[in-house]
């Protein structure tokens, strides 16, 4: 093994990073998004996402919903 694959597999077993990041909007490809808590009392809401589903069967779902938390691991 190569001295960055020990490291990698060392870094690995410690478990997953404990320390994240809270945002309250997110920019991604030019739109910005807001969290519902981020956008309470205002006029304009932009916080409705839609993700592409896929499936191993046939049908794909789709997802549709709120922006409640953006968090960065």
């Amino acid at each position: 093994m190569g001295g960055s694959a020990v490291i990698s597999l060392y870094l690995l077993g410690l478990g997953p990073e404990r320390k994240v990041k809270c945002y309250n909007r997110y920019f991604v490809n030019e739109y910005v998004f807001h969290t519902e808590e981020y956008e309470h009392g205002r006029k304009i809401y932009n916080n409705g996402v839609c993700i592409k589903g896929s499936t191993s069967s046939e049908f794909e779902v789709d997802y549709y919903g709120r922006l409640e938390e953006v968090i960065e691991l």
